[in-house]
């Protein structure tokens, strides 16, 4: 599966300045910068997609230092020309292991469509989605500085990831705070991640999705049609049809972790 070796170019400099911020901040102790999410998958859509980032650092950055870097990262501070940025810092020494944890330093959303939060604490909310973007940036990790992805990320294994999906389709299933085409598309993520133990964008695993699941074909393809704009312009989806395929996805996730044995 190919993927792009630069960022789209519209978001060429503010990635830069991103990085020269967060430099300015950690010093020699910043070991590296990934791109993950979309735009390590191939998939970013400006407009639609987040702009999604990890750092790690070593030692660890201690509070104050925490603090900086998410005020000079911050938007309208910095103006994020995407749908938001969502940057997390980990610890060197906790990212090169597996862990089912979410173990950030700070988790930083910021930007004109995201809610801003700026959180410290990773005992305050789930794990789940740590872990899978940790399984993404091992995988697929787009370097923006420093050391790459595969030797400072280690990747959570099978159960642990299997876990995490199981959790994040919940979620998805509830609906609440996430958009019809994007909880559709997530859940044929799950779906060909536990077939293939691969991470795919939401857009090719929808359309694998559809081509083995006929029953749901419509439904993707209206998720995968929706996706294509901008997120105020989202399609609203047939929600009785939305929770269905997602009792689907969550069945076959269950499968794949009691294989797992998890």
């Amino acid at each position: 599966m190919s993927r792009p070796s630069l960022p789209p170019p519209e978001l060429r400099p503010y990635l830069e300045e991103l990085v020269r911020r967060t430099s300015a901040v950690c010093g020699d102790r910043l070991v590296s910068v990934l791109a993950v999410g979309s735009l390590a998958l191939g998939d970013y859509r400006h407009g639609r997609s987040d702009v999604d980032v990890t750092v790690v650092t070593d030692p660890a950055l201690p509070r104050a230092d925490l603090s900086a870097l998410a005020r000079t990262l911050a938007h309208p501070e910095l103006p994020c020309p995407a749908a938001g940025l969502e940057l997390v810092v980990y610890g060197a020494d906790f990212a090169a292991r597996p862990s089912g944890d979410a173990g950030y330093l700070l988790d930083l959303n910021t930007g004109p469509s995201l809610p801003e939060r700026a959180a410290y604490d990773p005992s305050e909310g789930p794990d789940f989605w740590y872990v899978i973007d940790r399984s993404v940036a091992h995988q697929a990790g787009l370097p923006l500085y420093g050391a790459p992805a595969r030797d400072v990320i280690a990747a959570p294994d099978r159960p642990t990831v299997l876990a995490a999906l199981r959790a994040s389709v919940r979620e998805h299933a509830d609906g609440e705070g996430h958009l019809a085409d994007n909880r559709v598309l997530n859940g044929c993520r799950a779906t060909v991640h536990c077939r293939t133990g691969h991470w795919f964008a939401k857009r090719r695993a929808g359309e694998i999705v559809a081509a083995s699941e006929p029953a749901f074909a419509p439904l993707i393809t209206q998720a995968l049609h929706s996706f294509e704009r901008p997120r105020a312009e989202a399609a609203v989806l047939p929600a009785e049809e939305v929770r269905a395929f997602l009792a689907w996805v969550a069945a076959r996730v269950a499968e794949a972790a009691a294989a797992a044995g998890v």
